[in-house]
């Protein structure tokens, strides 16, 4: 019985040794780069990101996913990681979990002199909903394959009743 082909590659495959940085951050504090290698394969349900931090910078801000879950793998350098249990340097070669909930808060910052890469899987594909917990924010994500859809932030402190703004039916 013959192999038969299933994936036929048509584009080029990505390489995390040469990535494709397609999405900078230059906010101050969170000045990174982050190469979308799994939606540059062609990932539809999975994410895989390679993140640069020169020092000095974080990736992002403190947060946790209410959907989504994810794993990262230490490249290179000596990243900080935050976490509900407090800070933790993390050593090249470790791998670490945040599931979903309050329980994954994380935030991984570049306290050394030396620019940290790592690796991050996550279970994309499915919208999502981040909880700030230092600004008091959620965003909700809606994450399409091909990118776009929803992507909004609001302030908790926002929240409104169930029926706000609701008329109710005009009677019959």
């Amino acid at each position: 019985m013959g192999l038969r082909r299933v994936c036929s590659y048509l584009w080029p495959v990505p390489n995390i040794n040469s990535p494709e940085f397609d999405e900078p951050r230059e906010r101050p504090g969170f000045c990174c780069k982050r190469a979308r290698v799994g939606a540059q394969a062609g990932c539809e349900r999975l994410g895989l990101s390679l993140w640069e931090l020169p020092a000095g910078q974080a990736a992002y801000p403190y947060h946790h996913h209410l959907a989504e879950e994810e794993l990262l793998v230490i490249l290179s350098g000596q990243p900080s990681l935050r976490t509900p249990d407090g800070w933790r340097e993390l050593e090249e070669g470790e791998v670490v979990v945040f599931p979903r909930g309050e329980r994954g808060a994380h935030q991984l910052v570049n306290r050394s002199a030396e620019t940290v890469r790592v690796l991050a899987f996550s279970s994309s594909g499915e919208p999502d909903i981040v909880i700030y917990p230092d600004s008091a924010k959620l965003g909700a994500y809606e994450r399409l394959p091909g990118g776009g859809g929803l992507r909004k932030l609001f302030r908790l402190g926002d929240a409104v009743d169930y029926y706000e703004g609701e008329r109710p039916p005009d009677p019959v």
